[in-house]
C-alpha cells in the first residue's frame, strides 16, 4: 500500500465517483447473471467485459499477479477469492468485490450475495455487516479518526457476536487503488489517522459467523475463516467530508437487479449510496 495520503479536489472525487459508479452498474450486471450453477469464472468475464465497454481497465487484474477482474469469494472465503469453474451451490453467499481505473483514478466496491436459498442466520450475517458498513461511513468526517471508523463497526458487529477480520482493512482511494490511510474495522474511539476533507477512503467491514481469525489459501490470495464459518463483506469507496461523508460509489443498480430477480438483499434498509 503507497505510504502517501491523497488530498483530491472537487474535480479529482468527481473522477473517483465515475470509477465507483461504473463499479456499481458493474456489480448489478453480475448480479444479472448470478444463479445456482453459475461460476465465478463466467462472472468475472462478464464484469470485464461490462467495464472495458463502458471505457474503464479492472483495476485487480494484474494487480500484483491478480490474474482475474473480480474477487469472488464464497461462503467461508473472506476476500481475494480467485474465480474458478466451479458451479455456485444453492445456498451459498458469495462476496464479489470490483474495481475500476477510469480517467487516471480508481473506484473500488464490494457486496455479498446471496445465492439461491440461504438459510436466515446467513441472512442476518449479511444485514449486519451492511449495517456495519453504514455505521462506520457516518464517522467518515472531517475531524473524525480512522479508530472511530473501526469501533463503530467492531461495536455493532460484535454486539452480534460476530468476528471482526483485523489482518485485512480498507484504504484510501485515489490516483493508485491502495493508498494511505489504513482503516481498520475495528479500533478506539479518537485513535488513528485523523482524517481531513478531501481525502477519500474504501471502508470494507469483513465479517464472520464465528470467530476472527483467518487463514490464507496455498493459491496465495483466498482468505478464509479459520474455523469455516461463513463471513460477508461489503465495501463503498467514500469522500471524507465536512458534517457527513459523500458515499462515491453505490449499490443501486444493484439492489433494483436484484429486486427485479426476486432475490434475497440487504437492501431493504434505506439506500445510502447515490443512485
Amino acid at each position: 500500500m503507497a505510504k502517501t495520503v491523497d488530498h483530491l479536489s472537487d474535480e479529482q472525487i468527481a473522477l473517483v465517483r465515475e470509477s465507483s459508479l461504473l463499479v456499481g452498474r458493474t456489480l448489478a450486471e453480475v448480479a444479472r447473471h448470478l444463479r445456482p450453477g453459475a461460476t465465478t469464472e463466467e462472472l468475472d468475464k462478464v464484469a470485464e467485459e461490462h467495464i472495458r465497454d463502458h471505457g474503464g481497465e479492472p483495476a485487480f487484474k494484474g494487480y500484483n499477479g491478480f490474474p482475474a477482474s473480480l474477487c469472488t469469494s464464497v461462503n467461508d472465503q473472506v476476500v481475494h477469492g480467485i474465480p474458478n469453474d466451479v458451479p455456485l451451490p444453492d445456498g451459498c453467499i458469495v462476496s464479489v468485490d470490483c474495481g475500476v481505473r477510469m480517467n487516471g483514478f480508481y473506484g473500488d466496491s464490494a457486496y455479498t450475495f446471496a445465492v439461491g436459498e440461504v438459510d436466515e442466520r446467513v441472512q442476518r450475517l449479511m444485514q449486519v455487516t451492511y449495517e456495519c458498513l453504514l455505521l462506520g461511513i457516518e464517522h467518515a468526517v472531517d475531524g473524525e479518526r480512522t479508530g472511530d471508523i473501526g469501533f463503530a463497526i467492531q461495536r455493532h458487529a460484535e454486539s452480534h457476536r460476530y468476528g471482526v477480520v483485523r489482518e485485512l482493512v480498507g484504504h484510501g482511494v485515489g490516483r493508485e487503488l491502495h493508498v494511505a490511510p489504513e482503516v481498520p474495522n475495528y479500533g478506539r474511539r479518537g485513535h488513528g489517522v485523523k482524517l481531513k476533507e478531501g481525502m477519500v477512503i474504501a471502508i470494507e467491514p469483513m465479517i464472520n459467523m464465528g470467530g476472527r481469525d483467518v487463514r490464507q489459501l496455498e493459491d496465495g490470495w483466498t482468505i478464509i475463516t479459520h474455523d469455516a464459518s461463513p463471513s460477508a463483506h461489503f465495501e463503498h469507496t467514500v469522500a471524507v467530508r465536512t458534517g457527513k461523508a459523500e458515499v462515491l460509489s453505490t449499490f443501486g443498480h444493484i439492489e433494483d437487479v436484484l429486486r427485479e430477480r426476486n432475490m434475497w438483499h440487504v437492501g431493504s434498509n434505506a439506500e445510502v449510496a447515490p443512485r
